[in-house]
């Protein structure tokens, strides 16, 4: 009786397998991220822009030699984004803080990231200290079909002048087949306090909305991705408030927007260190079309989303011990990378 038992056991564990195995599907993953480059300038003075004040301009070792090494950090860490994964560098990287086209050219060019034959999409923004954001995207994965830079118009409280900031930079292309929305943003500092400069912040949300309802009125369904270095953490009233984003699955409706950061933040995770308190402020938000909700995976949807933060981007001594390894410090090139963690999304469907 026991061994007609264990057959009967082995032959339904047997049938199990084998429907498992047909039922098994391969997976197509992509890495799509967003880093904050801290003042990848080149050694050239623009007299249209006050670079001269940049940390690479008033460093007092060789300028070509420090510019080489930023650029030689900056590509070892986007060529290692998302490899655990995927063995590739990213599909698609936002990026702020770069000076101009040649940087990103400079960048794309070096060793560690010339064999992924990157593409770019660069404007120039008003910024009056010359930083802009930009879109870097492996061409045999995505390519892009419409830019477009979207200029945050902003006032001093005081005067009511004019003030400058960063554009909002929209690409919309074709991921493999599929259509996807990427917003880049790097929104106003928090220079001169964070309340103070609150505002400047929420009007930066304003524009993300009004950017982000243009792409529905036209497809209700878009693939949207919005990320950046948006200065304010995902429980911000910019955030909340105005993008009134979602940090729950459960509580995202169509047409919403989810953060998967809000989560990692209340975990106390962080991307940067900033007077002494730790913030999230680097981001990926998705729309809702991009969740995983049925777990089907027929098309492109997050997989997972994370912080890239190993131990060789991390301070290990002195008053910023445990904080991102920066590579600048008081006018001198410490040799370290950026001042901000790169975070990234994957995102996958079933092989056909």
């Amino acid at each position: 009786m026991n061994k007609i038992k264990l057959l009967v056991v082995t032959c339904c564990f047997l049938a199990l397998s084998m429907n498992a195995q047909n039922t098994s599907k391969e997976y197509q993953i992509r890495t799509i991220a967003f880093y904050n480059l801290e003042n990848l300038f080149d050694t050239v003075n623009d007299p249209n822009v006050y670079d001269e004040a940049s940390p690479i301009m008033e460093s007092k070792g060789d300028t070509a030699k420090i510019y080489q090494q930023k650029l030689d950090n900056m590509a070892r860490v986007i060529a290692q984004i998302g490899t655990k994964k995927t063995h590739t560098a990213p599909a698609i990287i936002g990026v702020s803080e770069v000076e101009n086209l040649r940087v990103l050219e400079d960048l794309i060019a070096n060793d560690y990231l010339k064999k992924f034959n990157y593409g770019i999409v660069h404007y120039d923004s008003p910024d009056f200290r010359g930083i802009d954001v930009a879109l870097l995207y492996q061409k045999r994965y995505f390519k892009p079909v419409h830019s477009k830079n979207y200029e945050l118009k902003l006032t001093d409280n005081k005067d009511g002048k004019k003030q400058t900031t960063r554009d909002q930079l929209l690409v919309s292309g074709y991921l493999d087949d599929e259509l996807i929305h990427v917003i880049v943003n790097h929104w106003p500092s928090r220079r001169g306090g964070e309340k103070k400069s609150s505002i400047k912040r929420e009007k930066g949300a304003a524009l993300n909305l009004q950017i982000i309802k243009e792409i529905q009125a036209e497809n209700p369904a878009a693939k949207i991705i919005t990320m950046g270095d948006f200065n304010d953490d995902p429980t911000n009233n910019s955030f909340k408030k105005i993008l009134k984003s979602k940090g729950k699955k459960s509580e995202v409706n169509p047409g919403d927007m989810y953060n998967p950061m809000e989560n990692m933040h209340a975990r106390g995770l962080n991307t940067l260190g900033y007077r002494d308190n730790i913030n999230l402020f680097d981001q990926i938000l998705i729309s809702s079309s991009l969740l995983d909700r049925d777990k089907k995976f027929t098309d492109y949807k997050m997989y997972k989303a994370n912080i890239y933060n190993p131990r060789f981007l991390t301070n290990k001594k002195g008053r910023y011990k445990g904080y991102p390894y920066r590579s600048f410090s008081y006018g001198n090139f410490t040799g370290g990378f950026s001042d901000h963690y790169p975070v990234y999304i994957y995102v996958i469907k079933e092989k056909k």
